[in-house]
């Protein structure tokens, strides 16, 4: 599965270990996938077998949900997709557990989904290890179902748990007994916030103190940041006199945070995003601001749920044009759906 990418403000830490008994190699997978706008995907998921099969069909349904991820879909859509995905596969009877997760670093909310899979634990300094609340949905590959998720908000510097059964599902154990017994390893863990990488050794040297007898295991830690990020927010109506609101309200934030080196991109391409909700989308409008070590992103919500794509205008037209130049000065873009509409973000590197 290769080492997950680096995620600024995420600190990560991962291991595999392959099944002990009969075909080395297993269905397990993890991914982690940078959505934009200080959002992470959060994916792990087993396909249930052993053998080359079940290996061929991990990286199908791996590879399908990544690319939906980078979509901006939300994890109930995500599932939903990739129930259809396991349906069209050549395998008779197949069925995956997953669990898919986007983390908003900027608010410390999580959305959750997951489908038959392992509960997710959540560690913070000075708090015990808590599963995190989620709906409970039937693995992939059932059919019929409609997916739910949930949001939760988790403390910064929280760490969140993610596994599969070879971890607490081995010979001559109860898998009850073996999730309390994760949950305690992880109270006793040193530091706050722990280590991760002496973490992920401990909890597996802890559970599988035996080198044999265990199925496929992957552990995957990961720990929000410890401080809150600098955020600033306001509600706009989808009238004309909110594009220039909303630029005084971005110039006295850059102002405040000592951006003024980003400010005249940052309200050109806020002019463009704001004018376009305007034009083609209902309010109210949100405007959400965030600012980091490195960069600058900035969010406009609204309660249409079309989403806008680039295009090339004719010469004579008198609109069209914003999204290119969003395309041209940002150092990154995209709009993701939501409950409610969508958001269109940019961000602008410091």
């Amino acid at each position: 599965m290769g080492t997950p990418p680096a995620i600024p403000g995420l600190a990560t830490a991962s291991r595999y270990r392959p099944a002990t008994q009969g075909a080395g190699v297993g269905g397990d997978w993890f991914d982690l996938i940078p959505l934009g706008a200080g959002r992470v995907g959060v994916l792990i998921g087993d396909v249930m077998g052993r053998g080359l099969e079940a290996a061929a069909v991990m990286g199908q349904l791996r590879s399908a949900a990544h690319a939906l991820a980078k979509t901006g879909v939300q994890p109930r859509q995500l599932m939903q997709t990739m129930e259809s995905v396991v349906a069209d596969l050549d395998v008779p009877d197949q069925l995956v557990t997953c669990c898919y997760l986007v983390i908003a670093a900027d608010t410390g909310e999580v959305t959750i989904c997951s489908a038959g899979h392992l509960p997710v634990l959540v560690t913070a300094p000075g708090r015990s290890a808590q599963v995190l609340p989620a709906p409970v949905n039937a693995p992939l590959g059932v059919g019929g179902i409609i997916y739910e998720q949930c949001r939760a908000s988790v403390a910064p510097g929280a760490t969140l748990v993610l596994y599969t059964d070879g971890l607490i599902e081995t010979p001559g154990t109860d898998i009850e007994d073996q999730l309390t017994q994760l949950i305690a390893t992880l109270d006793q863990l040193p530091g706050a916030p722990p280590d991760l990488e002496a973490a992920a050794d401990h909890v597996l040297s802890t559970l599988l103190p035996d080198a044999d007898g265990h199925d496929d295991v992957t552990l995957l830690l990961t720990q929000l940041p410890a401080a809150p990020l600098a955020t600033v927010a306001t509600d706009l109506p989808a009238t004309a006199a909110s594009v220039p609101a909303g630029r005084d309200f971005l110039a006295k934030a850059l102002l405040t945070w000592g951006c003024e080196r980003t400010a005249d991109d940052a309200l050109l391409l806020l002019s463009e995003v704001l004018t376009n909700a305007v034009q083609h989308a209902q309010g109210p409008l949100g405007v959400h601001m965030c600012r980091t070590d490195t960069a600058l992103t900035v969010e406009v919500s609204d309660r249409s749920l079309h989403l806008p794509q680039p295009r090339l205008a004719a010469e004579d037209d008198e609109s069209g044009r914003g999204l290119l130049l969003v395309r041209a000065l940002a150092d990154d873009w995209g709009v993701r759906p939501t409950d409610d509409g969508k958001t269109t973000w940019f961000s602008l590197k410091l």
